[in-house]
C-alpha cells in the first residue's frame, strides 16, 4: 500500500468531525493494507510510530530536504526505514542518523513528509484515538466490536490486535487472552476536584488507596522468572533488582500484580519523584543508586486463575491473602465524605501525591479510565509569563502551540525560563494566542516565535524536579494551560523564588 494513501487517510480523517466517517475512513485503508503491513500501517493510522524510540527529535525535524514530486514510499518501506534509523548507535550514529532521515524525508512527498513530521514529533493530533481504530477493525475486519475491544484490554497492542483481527478473524482474536509475562495496559483513573466529588462517581462505601509519588509497575511472575513493564509497556526489569528479589520471595508460582515502585529517605518519606523515575530510566546500576521497592494495590492473575474480571474486593482481598502488609499500598474503607478526607489528608502528611478512590464492586478495566477509579490531588497552580512559542505540526500546523514558560526573577527584573507545555489548549485558544503572540513578536526563526514577556498565564502542574536544563535550576512536571490572565500584568507574575519553594 502506498504510503501517500496512509497519509490521505490521516489527512482525511483530520477534517472529518462524525465519528461514523471516520470509522468509514480508517476501516477502508485498513481493509487495503497487506497482512505484512498490517503492523505497521495501524499503529501510523493511530498516529504512532510502531517503534518506541527512534532517536529523533524536534531539532532533527526542523531542516528537511524538499519534497519529492512523485509518489514512491510503500507502507512496508517507510516502517523499514524508521526501524533503521531506530537502531542507529555507536560512534558517528547522529551522523547516520541524519543521512537516513534525509533520505526517508527527500523521497516523501509534501503530505508525505507531513504525517511523518506528526510521526516522529508525536503531535499527530488527528482524531484517531485507539478506541476509534478499535471500531475501524472491527468494521474492517467484519468481527463484533467487542471481540476486539476485549483483545486490546488483554493485549494492550492495537497493532497485534489489528493484525489477528484482519488476517484470522474472530477466531484469531479469542486467541488473545493474559498470558503471564505479556504486559497489558493498566487501568487508569479519572480525576477529581476534592474526594466528595470523588465518592459521588465511585459511590459508597469505597475503597481509599494512598497514590503514591512512584512510577507506575506491572509485575509477572512465572516460577523463577519476573518480569515488569511500566505504564506505557516498557520491559523495565533489569534496572529495578530490589523489585525483581521481592516478587521473587513471594510464596507463589504465578501472578500479575499492579502497583508502584518507589523509595524511602531516611526519614520514612518518599524520594523526590525525579530521583525514582530517573532510576528507572538508567540501564545500568553503580554503588549509590536510589533502590526502588514495591508497593502494589491490585492482583490480576494468581496461580492459574484470571482475576480480571472479578469486583475489586475479591482480587484485593486476595492480594492481601498473598503478599505481606509491608508490599500493600495503604488502603482504608470510607463510607463518608469525612472519612475519605481523613485518609486524603493523611496521605499528603506522609508526603505522598493523595489518593485514588475506588470502587469496590468494579471489575479490572484494563486499558481504560473510567469512573470506578478516581484519584484526587492538590493542585499547584502558578501565574507564569509566555516568553516564547513554537509552531506546532500535524493537527497543530499553522498555530503556534508550544508554550515556553517563565518565572520572574525580582533580582534581574526579568524572566527565567521554567520548561514547556502544549497541553490544556483546546483549538479555540490555539487561535487567540497564535493572533496574539504574532502581536507580541520580537523574533521568528520559523521554528519558533519569541515574544515580548507580557502575557501572563495560569498553569496547573503536579510538582517541582530540579532540572539542569533549565537556568533557574527547576522545571514544573506536568505543566498544562488552565487559562490566560489578561486581569494580570507580567509584573503580578509569580517569581522564581516561589517556584524554588515548592521543591521538595
Amino acid at each position: 500500500m502506498r504510503f501517500l494513501d496512509i497519509a490521505a487517510t490521516s489527512a482525511a480523517v483530520t477534517s472529518t468531525s462524525g465519528r461514523k466517517a471516520k470509522i468509514e475512513l480508517l476501516a477502508d485503508a485498513l481493509r487495503r493494507l497487506e497482512p505484512g503491513e498490517i503492523t505497521a500501517g495501524a499503529a501510523f493510522l493511530a498516529g504512532e510510530l510502531r517503534q518506541r524510540q527512534t532517536g529523533v527529535g524536534y531539532a532533527a525535524l526542523r531542516d528537511l530536504p524538499p519534497a519529492a514530486a512523485e509518489p514512491t514510499l510503500t507502507v512496508a518501506a517507510v516502517d523499514a526505514a524508521i526501524a533503521e534509523i531506530s537502531t542507529v548507535a555507536g560512534a558517528g550514529s547522529q551522523a547516520r542518523r541524519r543521512d537516513r532521515l534525509g533520505a526517508l524525508f527527500g523521497a516523501a512527498t509534501a503530505d508525505e513528509q507531513r504525517l511523518l513530521v506528526g510521526l516522529f514529533g508525536g503531535e499527530l493530533r488527528q482524531g484517531a484515538q485507539a478506541g476509534l481504530l478499535a471500531e475501524a477493525v472491527a468494521a474492517a475486519a467484519q468481527v463484533p466490536a467487542t471481540a476486539v475491544r476485549r483483545a486490546l484490554l488483554l493485549c494492550g497492542d492495537l497493532k497485534q490486535v489489528a493484525s489477528a483481527a484482519l488476517t484470522g478473524g474472530a477466531a484469531a482474536l479469542a486467541e488473545i487472552h493474559l498470558r503471564v509475562g505479556t504486559p497489558l495496559s493498566p487501568m487508569l483513573a479519572s480525576s477529581a476536584p476534592d474526594v466528595a466529588a470523588a465518592l459521588l462517581a465511585t459511590g459508597t462505601p469505597a475503597v481509599v488507596d494512598t497514590k503514591l509519588d512512584g512510577i507506575r509497575i506491572q509485575v509477572h511472575r512465572s516460577g523463577d522468572d519476573v518480569s515488569i513493564y511500566t505504564r506505557s509497556l516498557d520491559d523495565i526489569t533489569a534496572r529495578l533488582p530490589g523489585v525483581v528479589a521481592a516478587v521473587r520471595a513471594l510464596p507463589l508460582r504465578e501472578a500479575v500484580l499492579d502497583g508502584e515502585a518507589m523509595a524511602l529517605g531516611p526519614d520514612g518519606r518518599p524520594r523526590p519523584f525525579q530521583e525514582i523515575s530517573s532510576r528507572a530510566a538508567t540501564r545500568t546500576t553503580a554503588a549509590g543508586d536510589v533502590a526502588l521497592v514495591p508497593y502494589f494495590f491490585d492482583l490480576l492473575h494468581l496461580d492459574g486463575t484470571d482475576l480480571l474480571d472479578e469486583p475489586g474486593r475479591v482480587r484485593w482481598a486476595a492480594l492481601a491473602d498473598t503478599l505481606p502488609g509491608e508490599l500493600l499500598v495503604g488502603r482504608a474503607t470510607a463510607g463518608t465524605e469525612e472519612e475519605a478526607a481523613a485518609a486524603f489528608a493523611a496521605a499528603l502528611a506522609a508526603g505522598q501525591e493523595g489518593v485514588v478512590v475506588k470502587a469496590p464492586d468494579a471489575p479490572y478495566d484494563v486499558g481504560r479510565r473510567g469512573a470506578a477509579w478516581v484519584k484526587v490531588k492538590p493542585r499547584h497552580t502558578l501565574d507564569l509569563v509566555v516568553l516564547a512559542a513554537e509552531w506546532g505540526h500535524g493537527r497543530r500546523r499553522g498555530w503556534l502551540s508550544n508554550l515556553h514558560l517563565g518565572a520572574r526573577d525580582p533580582a534581574t527584573g526579568g524572566f527565567v525560563m521554567l520548561g514547556k507545555t502544549f497541553k490544556g489548549l483546546t483549538d479555540e485558544l490555539l487561535r487567540w494566542q497564535t493572533e496574539r503572540f504574532q502581536e507580541l513578536a520580537v523574533a521568528d526563526d520559523g521554528w519558533a516565535v519569541r515574544v515580548r514577556p507580557e502575557q501572563v498565564v495560569e498553569i496547573a502542574f503536579d510538582g517541582v524536579q530540579t532540572s539542569p536544563r533549565y537556568p533557574g535550576g527547576v522545571a514544573l512536571r506536568f505543566a498544562r494551560v488552565l487559562r490566560y490572565r489578561d486581569d494580570k500584568t507580567a509584573a503580578e507574575a509569580d517569581t522564581i523564588d516561589a517556584v524554588r519553594a515548592l521543591k521538595p
